[in-house]
């Protein structure tokens, strides 16, 4: 059984009343991968914006794997100390991580934050050396938008990020950089300008199938309305 685990911020840990990414490439999963799957990692919870803490909400999809390794306000600083313990326990063979925005915009600059990168790469590695990983850059975001000094952090990030992917890639622990989600606009996919909606949702969903698919023949092409 491939066992992926998604991990990242509040875009993909979601909130009360969201369905998220992980749930949209999910449904996509079961109709594109011929093989048995399933989600891992210690956590299951949506965040629920109103207590400001985690919260055991059911999805409405009974069958939804909804392990993962995501919190609100979290990043390359605080995931890089546990991916290796959790890759470990979970026995994951497929990393999907979308992190990076909270990094720069609260705890570390572009450079730091592409070591905190590397350390996490070197973690899950070290846990499972066939470990594959599919790394998301920062997507836009209406801070990149309005505040031209981060949104150049940003931007240096990611190259940084492409960089580093090309320097650590090996053939029996695969890298892969997803592409920034096609058509991704602040103003219509997501709530808020950072939190995709519906639509957000699918374009994330559809750059990580789109990796996986391109690369490691994994599942197929993404159909929104199968997510």
């Amino acid at each position: 059984m491939l066992r992926f685990m998604p991990v990242g911020d509040s875009m993909t840990i979601g909130s009360a009343g969201e369905h998220t990414w992980r749930h949209r490439l999910w449904r996509h999963l079961c109709t594109a991968y011929d093989g048995p799957f399933t989600f891992v990692g210690p956590r299951e919870t949506l965040y629920d914006k109103l207590a400001d803490a985690p919260t055991s909400l059911a999805y409405a999809d009974a069958g939804f794997p909804r392990a993962h390794l995501a919190g609100w306000g979290e990043g390359w600083l605080h995931m890089a100390p546990v991916i290796g313990e959790t890759v470990r326990r979970y026995r994951a063979d497929v990393l999907l991580v979308s992190l990076g925005l909270i990094d720069l915009g609260f705890y570390t600059n572009a450079e730091q934050t592409a070591q905190n990168a590397r350390a996490f790469i070197a973690g899950a590695r070290e846990a499972n050396p066939r470990i594959r990983m599919v790394l998301l850059p920062v997507i836009p975001n209406i801070r990149a938008e309005a505040d031209a000094p981060f949104a150049a952090q940003v931007d240096l990030f990611n190259v940084l990020l492409a960089k580093c992917v090309a320097d650590l890639d090996e053939p029996r622990s695969t890298l892969l950089l997803a592409s920034r989600p096609e058509g991704y606009d602040i103003h219509t996919d997501t709530y808020d300008g950072t939190h995709p909606n519906a639509s957000g949702e699918h374009r994330i969903a559809a750059a990580f199938a789109g990796a996986m698919w391109e690369a490691w023949g994994v599942g197929q092409a993404y159909v929104a309305g199968t997510g």
